[in-house]
């Protein structure tokens, strides 16, 4: 469905020196750099996947979903995209994506919600009843009951943003991008949006190529993960795949009848130290849980342990490092 192959794409920036003199020659003449925002990016997304595209800021995220859904030509390579080329054959194009910018809006800023989904409904054509079937999807699966009315205006950042996404999909798109779409969201409205996405997905087979710096919605939504670094792709495969390579830590947390002496163990780190409870760091590469488990209940009149994976950020993290982005 999506084939990228060979992308690059570099931006002239203008370089500006403090001082009224430098302002001055500045008018005249002025240095740039060029600054390579994809280097021969190629990447196949199939039809009904959730791909999470993530990377540091600057590494060329955005850069690439601009060049899908058509905003940017890139300088190199070939994209095609359900048989078309985004910025050639645009009109008939962009009927099939959705595209939800976190920073960006697709909203008119003084009307009513309501009016800019009925404007939007014109633009792309769709017929009243295809409409009405699916706004009533959206408005009760996204909880927009209650401001659908409201200027945009006066919505908060949360609440916009579940207009965005609702927007986005009027006129149900086979491909939905989501550049940042829970920024300013709370807790609940992030499930709630998690769980619309995955509802769409699994009913619809709406394609959705994700881009967060919110590993959370990483790891609730996507099958797959695309890192990209420096405009070039590092790495592409399962989250769990991820996890196996970078995500040895764990945390060991056990409770005990109460015992003042401090214990050690082999190969394992304490985090912390209560009379009644300790928490240990352990590298599964170097010693087994079920070993610093035995060794606990060897020293201690154990009540309860529970064991903790590394959490994602900083599996990601160990991922940019290994990387050096």
């Amino acid at each position: 469905m999506i084939h990228l192959q060979g992308i690059s794409k570099s931006f002239k920036v203008a370089q500006r020196q403090t001082g009224l003199r430098q302002e001055a020659k500045s008018l005249f003449y002025r240095e740039h750099t060029v600054v390579d925002a994809l280097k021969d990016l190629s990447f196949s997304i199939k039809p009904g996947e959730i791909v999470g595209y993530i990377g540091p800021n600057g590494a060329g995220k955005s850069t690439t979903i601009k060049i899908m859904s058509g905003i940017l030509v890139p300088d190199t390579g070939n994209c095609t995209i359900m048989g078309y080329t985004p910025w050639k054959d645009r009109v008939h194009y962009v009927q099939n994506i959705g595209v939800v910018f976190g920073q960006r809006s697709q909203l008119w800023w003084d009307v009513p919600v309501m009016d800019s989904f009925e404007l939007l409904k014109d633009i792309y054509k769709v017929p009243q009843q295809e409409y009405q079937t699916t706004i009533n999807l959206l408005i009760e699966t996204l909880e927009l009951k209650n401001i659908i009315n409201s200027p945009v205006r006066q919505l908060s950042l949360g609440q916009r943003m579940r207009c965005e996404i609702a927007a986005s999909l009027l006129h149900n798109p086979n491909i939905l991008f989501l550049d940042e779409p829970t920024i300013g969201l709370d807790a609940a409205s992030k499930i709630a949006v998690r769980q619309f996405i995955k509802t769409i997905n699994k009913e619809k087979g709406v394609t959705v190529i994700l881009t967060t710096h919110d590993m959370n919605d990483i790891e609730a939504l996507a099958g797959r993960v695309l890192l990209i670094g420096k405009g070039s792709l590092l790495y592409d495969g399962s989250l769990e795949e991820l996890r196996k390579q970078f995500g040895s830590q764990k945390t060991i947390t056990a409770d005990f009848r109460k015992d003042v002496n401090p214990i050690e163990i082999p190969h394992a780190n304490v985090l912390s130290w209560s009379p009644e409870r300790v928490v240990l760091s352990i590298n599964t590469e170097q010693v087994n849980t079920s070993e610093i488990i035995t060794q606990l209940s060897d020293k201690l009149e154990l009540i309860d342990v529970s064991i903790e994976s590394q959490p994602i950020e900083e599996t990601i993290l160990q991922l940019y490092k290994e990387y050096r982005i």
